[in-house]
């Protein structure tokens, strides 16, 4: 370690900031003293360094159209050099708004109206909007949960690329089961892809996010051909928490596609970039080292206080370890099945806020997830209201 460390515990006052976690709990829970541990979105500040360059740029005063610098093709190419070991090629480097966008206009771009695009439930649940919302059809290759572990259906997803399908969602490290996917896994996953024609779309925003013993293999590193067939999209929003800066980095060395995915870039006028996206995207990936070498330190230590406390205090609840992410999936099902009543049991009894598990496909219910990218103290609040307020429903049921 070079720097000061960071203080992870921290308090930083979020309410009144306009923030869609800490702002809406009213709204969304009935109640403003929710304890929000639901959406994706750490209650960290970022390095100093990216914090610094932020300011410094908001300095200059005159906030006007943003291009693309040499300094963000390095940057990113950098950081998935020395993180991930993937020799990235400038011009394979586009951007979005945010990843979510740009699997939307993938979806747009590289499949027709009631085409098959595959999925692994339970899953980030945007993947199913930028499917039926854009009039596609879901073909759900769902994961198999054995020995606390998600595993993938492989004879199902030969079955099912041989059906027609034309695209494939890929999560990885996967949302919100918390697997780091194999080089293994991902190879047969990719050749069953190729053998059929189906475009991998590799959604990695959680790539740098991944705990000791695992490594996230980035799937396009694996082979030019799984290279040419397939998108990446990655962002620093999730590794640094700098998701309203909207900035994302799409890479397709396949020069066909990326000719089409920039087209449709500019035809909804998204070439641009954000004038602060820009700043965060280099300085993140230049100077976040240490920062993050850090936080996945303090991320494994509120990973271990959960994981001790439903053992002591909650034992019927049982979590999916993650590899990666900072998200933990929660099975409840020995409390309830029920989603209505985990609602009922969080909002109203508890006074927390975890995500419910059937938003994430219909074998989520039953499932929570949970946050734990916030002060330790806070989350250790969280897990004892939660707990009291399971306890207290007993007799109930």
């Amino acid at each position: 370690m070079t720097g000061k460390p960071y203080d992870f515990d921290r308090v930083v006052p979020r309410g009144g900031t306009a923030s869609y976690k800490w702002d809406q709990s009213e709204k969304l829970f009935g109640r403003a003293d929710i304890l929000p541990l639901w959406v994706a979105d750490m209650d960290f500040e970022p390095p100093r360094e990216v914090v610094e360059a932020i300011t410094k740029r908001a300095q200059e005063g005159v906030y006007g159209y943003t291009i693309r610098t040499d300094d963000y093709y390095e940057a990113v190419s950098g950081w998935l050099s020395r993180r991930h070991n993937w020799a990235v090629e400038h011009d394979w480097i586009s951007s979005s708004p945010g990843i979510v966008p740009a699997l939307s206009m993938i979806v747009q771009v590289f499949t027709k109206p009631g085409d098959g695009i595959i999925l692994q439930s339970p899953v980030y649940y945007p993947f199913y909007d930028v499917i039926r919302m854009n009039g596609r059809t879901v073909v759900d290759n769902a994961l198999q949960l054995q020995d606390g572990r998600f595993t993938m259906d492989f004879e199902l997803l030969e079955r099912q690329a041989a059906e027609g399908a034309k695209l494939l969602l890929l999560c990885s490290p996967h949302n919100p089961g918390g697997r780091v996917w194999t080089r293994e896994e991902l190879e047969r996953l990719g050749e069953i892809c190729l053998r059929h024609g189906v475009l991998v779309v590799a959604d990695e925003i959680h790539h740098d996010l991944v705990f000791g013993g695992h490594r996230h293999t980035p799937f396009a590193s694996i082979s030019d051909a799984f290279a040419h067939n397939s998108i990446t999209c990655i962002a620093p929003s999730k590794t640094f928490n700098l998701a309203g800066l909207q900035a994302a980095s799409v890479i397709i060395p396949n020069e066909p596609h990326r000719q089409k995915y920039n087209r449709a870039l500019k035809t909804l006028s998204l070439h641009m970039e954000s004038f602060f996206g820009l700043t965060a995207v280099v300085s993140s990936y230049t100077h976040g080292d240490e920062w993050l070498d850090q936080l996945l330190v303090y991320l494994e230590g509120n990973l271990q206080t959960l994981l001790d406390y439903l053992e002591r205090h909650l034992p019927e609840v049982k979590p999916i370890r993650p590899e990666g992410t900072y998200m933990v999936w929660l099975d409840c099902r020995a409390v309830s099945e029920d989603p209505q009543e985990l609602k009922r049991l969080m909002f109203e009894r508890a006074g927390v806020a975890f995500s419910e598990g059937s938003v994430f496909g219909k074998q989520g219910a039953g499932f929570l997830r949970v946050n734990v990218a916030c002060r330790r103290a806070l989350l250790v609040e969280a897990l004892g209201r939660f707990a009291e307020a399971v306890r207290e429903s007993r007799p109930l049921r």
